[in-house]
């Protein structure tokens, strides 16, 4: 079981990273809010949780203790992976989404791209009376898009990254598409973490 990787940073994408440890590059998968933490040739530690299926082995990496606490109570839901679990914390801080839990709002939870009506009120029974120690007042402004960074000129590949990461996510192309292309006529300095965190966060309520 690998618990943490601690090495340099030697690449980020939309929707992993892989930081070198000893000479092994581990490639993992992470939420913007975590890859926008790291800085590709500066050392970073992220904690991490390995799943294990019959056809893959998948490394999943987070910013910190909470993130991956609530990423492990999420799989503890009837139906619900680590693929959905990761989704959910694209859109919100494990606190804010705790908070959500913790008051029965599913309409909120519902928000989570994948996570429709049943599921939404499967994760809020299932999990309402489990994470006290993570419910907490959630940062302003959690669940929304961050700061823009990005020069316009880079906004077509910032729009195609998006959308390839959205449908691999399980988004259709023609759902996908119409949302980035809207996020970026509104601000096309966004860079790709907070396109594809506001896309989620649209998406999730259609």
């Amino acid at each position: 079981m690998i618990d943490s990787l601690n090495g340099e940073v030697i690449a980020i994408g939309l929707d992993h990273a892989v930081i070198e440890c000893a000479g092994v590059g581990y490639r993992f998968l992470a939420t913007p809010p975590t890859l926008g933490k790291l800085v590709r040739g500066e050392s970073r530690r992220v904690l991490t949780s390995m799943v294990v299926k019959d056809d893959s082995v998948t490394l999943y990496g987070f910013a910190d203790a909470d993130a991956r606490t609530m990423f492990h109570k999420l799989q503890t839901v009837t139906g619900l992976g680590p693929k959905l679990a990761l989704a959910a914390l694209a859109v919100f801080e494990p606190g804010e989404l705790a908070n959500r839990i913790a008051a029965g709002d599913a309409k909120a939870v519902q928000t989570i791209p994948g996570v429709g009506k049943k599921m939404a009120d499967r994760i809020v029974l299932e999990l309402k009376d489990k994470i006290d120690a993570l419910a907490a007042v959630a940062p302003e402004g959690a669940g929304a898009a961050g700061s823009a960074t990005s020069a316009s000129s880079t906004s077509s590949f910032a729009s195609e990254q998006v959308v390839e990461a959205l449908i691999g996510l399980g988004f259709g192309e023609k759902a996908a598409r119409p949302v980035v292309e809207q996020l970026l006529a509104e601000n096309a300095e966004m860079d790709q973490s907070a396109l594809l965190r506001a896309s989620l966060t649209s998406l999730g309520k259609k």
